[in-house]
């Protein structure tokens, strides 16, 4: 139980000299931030370029600076720059939710898909699909429009109890990994029911959302997600200041005028927001909002994971993993290889963390 209960700080710890923990400015939080945005560019414009008629980066990037001829404009801004965009803004909000439960839990395990936050959205989503359907419940527009609401709310909701169930005079990372894990339990178990009551279609049509897929993605499901990162992202970047002080213990931050009951619940509740826009609309990505913030935490070596790292880190994972299904074996859903990689790096997160716990 200790293993797990203090595993966060310490990654963090080996890359920073007390005295150093804050106010230092370090070249790398700023190099790694630029490097991993232009890689971030690059990669977006092959994933914009690839389809049934390939387009030269150059010639994607000219086109999105307004210099492209009819046509090409006509297949990059209107079919597949929707797609490449949703990951990028999913791939974001994933890994600033992951940076903040990391942060708030003070363990590298605590993450949207371990939580059950993204369980809860898939058993809003999947009510609508399958009630939808064979149910009758709901149908037509109504059914499609429903389901990243659906998946939203759900996302909120699931949240919402992991707060009132893991605080017990506060916040106890811990005591919120084990709640969320049970969470999860319950929530998986509710979607595996919900698909033997459907039928074959939407069963098929569920399983695709639950794995987590951009295909099919476009403009009408952008915008809404566009603005509500919008607001989401200034507001947690904004309340984000306290986080510096709780790594260092309720009572230190207490001690320097921060409190932490409050400042706890807002920032879970945003990351809450964050993870359930983003399942709401590409489904419930695992790995992306567990992985990035540890290696952003790594390569910018901070004594906790850096917000706008992990954000462009999990849009480029987001993006590349995209382009990797696509480039193998064609329309596959992103979801299948955020998981493959997600299982492995499981391991070796309790593997590293009880080999620096002995030490």
């Amino acid at each position: 139980m200790r293993a797990v209960r203090d595993i966060a700080p310490v990654p963090g710890r080996k890359h920073v000299r007390a005295g150093k923990v804050a106010g230092a400015f370090r070249p790398r939080s700023v190099l790694v931030p630029v490097l991993c945005l232009a890689a971030l560019v690059l990669v977006a414009a092959v994933n914009i370029g690839r389809g049934s008629s390939d387009i030269e980066v150059l010639d994607v990037l000219r086109t999105l600076a307004g210099g492209g001829d009819e046509r090409e404009t006509g297949i990059i801004v209107d079919l597949r720059l929707p797609r490449t965009l949703a990951g990028v803004l999913v791939g974001a909000a994933f890994g600033l939710a992951g940076a903040l439960f990391q942060t708030i839990a003070r363990n590298p395990l605590a993450s949207p898909d371990i939580l059950g936050v993204t369980w809860g959205a898939g058993v809003g989503a999947v009510s609508v699909i399958v009630l939808g359907g064979s149910a009758g419940q709901v149908s037509g527009a109504a059914a499609e429009l429903g389901v990243p609401l659906a998946g939203l709310s759900g996302g909120l909701v699931a949240g919402l109890l992991l707060y009132a169930l893991a605080w017990r005079r506060g916040i106890e990372g811990y005591r919120m990994v084990l709640v969320g894990i049970g969470l999860a339990a319950i929530g998986s178990n509710v979607v595996y029911w919900l698909l033997t009551i459907g039928d074959v279609d939407d069963a098929t049509r569920a399983t695709t959302w639950i794995v987590g897929n951009l295909a099919g993605v476009g403009w009408e499901a952008i915008a809404p997600v566009a603005l509500a990162l919008g607001l989401l992202v200034p507001v947690t970047l904004a309340a984000a200041h306290t986080l510096g002080g709780l790594q260092f213990g309720d009572e230190t931050a207490r001690g320097i005028g921060i409190r932490v009951d409050a400042a706890r619940a807002t920032l879970l509740l945003l990351a809450t927001a964050l993870a359930a826009v983003a399942t709401a609309v590409a489904g419930p990505l695992t790995f992306v909002a567990l992985a990035t913030p540890q290696i952003a935490l790594r390569l910018v070596r901070t004594p906790q994971p850096p917000l706008v790292g992990s954000m462009i880190l999990g849009a480029l994972l987001t993006v590349s993993a995209d382009l990797c299904v696509r480039l193998v074996a064609g329309d596959l859903p992103v979801g299948v290889l955020t998981a493959v990689l997600g299982a492995p790096y499981l391991i070796f997160l309790f593997l590293r963390t009880r080999k620096e716990v002995r030490a």
